[in-house]
């Protein structure tokens, strides 16, 4: 019987529509258009395994993992346990991992996260599930380890191993360094892994040193294995695990001596595979527009040549002979490229009035545009997008800030501290709206795992807001045009937010309704490390949606921009937007009215640098590479991409 993955769905995505040429590619994988989409096939995959047992009289043995990837597919198997019918009476579950040393009832142990993500909502025997077990003593955990190998193999062994993969390339906990020949035990956490973490722990001294891992050797005799990758940040060492040689450097690389693994991954989880990188590497390829500029951009960085430079030797030893042969000469493809870079680049955001918009990114009319810059966090706007909020104002537009959510999970408990003991000094518990006397007891005696009380989040979500005030206010933005939509699926006081809800769509809703926009500006990076970006635009998408029957929006375009961990590639920037050196130190000084977030970053991803100084490196560098394309020379540019909602 074939499983769902092996029967390749319609949303499989297709390199430039030619058939798929895999011979860079060392494991079988599947690339869908979307996480969303790849998690209801796999979950359907899990589903069927489960029923076919269930015929049988049989058990079903599931290795099950945790963190962010698997969570709609729990969310797909619970929708299925309730509305189909699915049962779980039949299964019998091996997590493959957890803290060293962890307790039960932590809301950062894997015992906790299942429970709440997938045990609580299905009719699973208590009795069938084995999560290792984080409190066991030091001097007994070999045994306890044993005895976890010999459970599976009573069990029957894995019929279904789901797997994550960390940017180490670790599967389960098994790190760099791990041997094939490796069973469960415990194990030292990679530096790298430990920072990924620290979000969730509120600082990486807080992230346990040590865990209880299945080995590889566990992992490698499982009978049925999926991996799932999702986002921009898992893209190098899936190309590394998938087209690299086997290593115990990359332990997820053994995968590829595995005669039933599948690599589940979206789109961005695969874009440096090379029939996605450089498809005109790997075979021959149908040349949209998208693709030639791909194609030119990569093919100067490659030769360290400018566009108009190109010769058709270049061509025809990079791969584009076929290209070359389409277009006629190097000359063409090339002054055709240059323009098209060319006309990206605009100093009025807005559109520039009584002029001919035909080469220009924005229209010309109307002159006076009603514009909403929707901002994830109360400080995404001017760190992604600063100097043109600036310019768009200085122009005469009318423009709104948006922001979605509170941002207070990002402020420490010391920056909350210290304001609520100047406002106890200043205003004492009579005449404050916060009693700042309760916040610092509650700080001052927080567990290591404690929620935040309602009051001390207002205060660190007021703390953010009156930050936003500052900046906007130096940026040139009056105070009436600032908005707080403090959605709901963030309010949790927790790392893990809520779904996002009718609600949350609704409120973005009214505000577009009520500004009813010629422009939107909204944030397209969705590399944050706990998906805030992709909720809040998902919510935008939804809202403008609901709105497109309404006469206003058919003259509302939508922009993209991205965020402090990625900026589009050249040839995806539908509008560059050229910064003065005043208008980088504005933009500069813009950022660091947020003080809350400076100097210490809690949700900072893969990168130590301060948020600004990302932003000022990333608008840099864009400019630098319009230059070596053989553009102008621009101090720095802010990008954005248009998208057909």
């Amino acid at each position: 019987m074939k499983s769902a993955l092996e029967i390749k769905p319609d949303i499989s995505y297709k390199s430039a529509g030619k058939f798929e040429e895999t011979r860079f590619e060392k494991i079988h994988n599947e690339i869908f258009k979307s996480s969303a989409e790849a998690s209801v096939i796999l979950a359907q995959e899990i589903a069927q395994l489960i029923r076919s047992k269930q015929e049988k009289n049989k058990t079903c043995v599931l290795g099950l993992a945790t963190g962010s990837s698997p969570i709609k597919v729990y969310e797909e198997l619970v929708r299925m346990h309730r509305e189909e019918g699915l049962s779980f009476r039949n299964v019998i579950t091996f997590n493959l991992d957890e803290y060293y040393p962890m307790s039960k009832e932590n809301n950062q142990s894997y015992h906790y996260f299942m429970h709440q993500h997938l045990f609580n909502h299905i009719d699973i025997n208590p009795e069938n599930i084995n999560i290792p077990d984080g409190t066991v003593a030091i001097d007994e955990l070999n045994q306890y380890c044993i005895d976890y190998e010999m459970n599976i193999k009573q069990a029957g062994g894995l019929d279904f191993q789901l797997l994550g993969i960390g940017r180490t390339g670790h599967v389960g906990f098994n790190e760099p360094g791990s041997h094939i020949n490796s069973g469960t035990r415990i194990i030292t956490l990679d530096h790298i892994t430990r920072v990924d973490a620290s979000s969730d722990f509120n600082g990486i001294d807080n992230v346990p040193k040590r865990a209880i891992t299945m080995g590889v050797s566990t992992i490698m005799r499982s009978k049925r294995i999926v991996l799932m990758a999702w986002g921009q940040n898992k893209a190098d060492i899936i190309k590394r695990t998938i087209q690299g040689d086997i290593s115990s450097e990359i332990p997820a690389t053994f995968l590829q001596n595995h005669p039933n693994a599948t690599f589940v991954l979206d789109q961005s989880a695969a874009s440096e595979l090379t029939r996605f990188k450089t498809p005109w590497l790997v075979g021959e390829c149908i040349w949209t527009q998208e693709l030639k500029s791909k194609a030119i951009v990569w093919l100067c960085q490659k030769t360290k040549q400018s566009i108009l430079k190109l010769t058709d030797r270049d061509y025809n030893n990079n791969g584009m002979s076929d290209l070359l042969a389409q277009e006629g000469s190097a000359y063409d493809l090339n002054i055709n490229m240059f323009n098209v870079l060319q006309h990206t680049i605009t100093g009025w955001p807005g559109g520039k009035p009584n002029t001919d918009d035909s080469h220009r990114p924005e229209r010309a009319n109307p002159a006076k545009k009603r514009v909403i810059l929707f901002s994830p966090h109360p400080d995404d706007d001017v760190i992604s997008m600063g100097g043109t909020f600036s310019k768009l104002i200085k122009q005469g537009h009318d423009v709104h800030v948006v922001y979605q959510t509170s941002g207070n999970i990002a402020v420490t408990d010391d920056e909350a501290l210290k304001f609520a003991e100047v406002c106890n000094d200043f205003v004492g518990n009579a005449d404050a709206k916060i009693n700042f006397k309760s916040v610092i007891e509650f700080l001052n005696n927080k567990s290591e795992d404690q929620v935040d009380s309602l009051e001390v989040r207002k205060l660190k979500g007021l703390i953010r807001r009156r930050e936003s005030y500052a900046a906007t206010r130096y940026i040139g933005l009056k105070d009436e045009n600032t908005h707080f939509l403090d959605l709901p699926f963030y309010e949790t006081g927790q790392v893990k937010k809520k779904p996002l809800g009718p609600e949350d769509i609704a409120i973005v809703k009214d505000v577009i309704a009520q500004i009813k926009p010629h422009q939107v500006f909204a944030a397209g990076d969705l590399a944050d490390p706990h998906g805030t970006h992709e909720v809040c635009l998902n919510a935008i998408f939804a809202a403008m949606k609901e709105l497109k029957p309404q006469k206003y929006m058919d003259d509302c375009w939508l922009w993209l921009y991205r965020g402090a961990w990625h900026e589009w590639d050249i040839h995806e920037i539908d509008m560059a937007v050229p910064l003065s050196p005043s208008e980088v130190l504005l933009k500069r000084h813009a950022i660091l009215y947020h003080q809350s977030q400076k100097d210490r970053v809690m949700f900072q991803g893969n990168d130590s640098r301060e948020f600004w100084v990302r932003a000022e490196d990333r608008n840099k560098n864009t400019a630098i590479l319009y230059d070596e394309l053989g553009l102008a020379e621009y101090e720095a540019i802010e990008a954005f991409k248009r998208f057909d909602y």
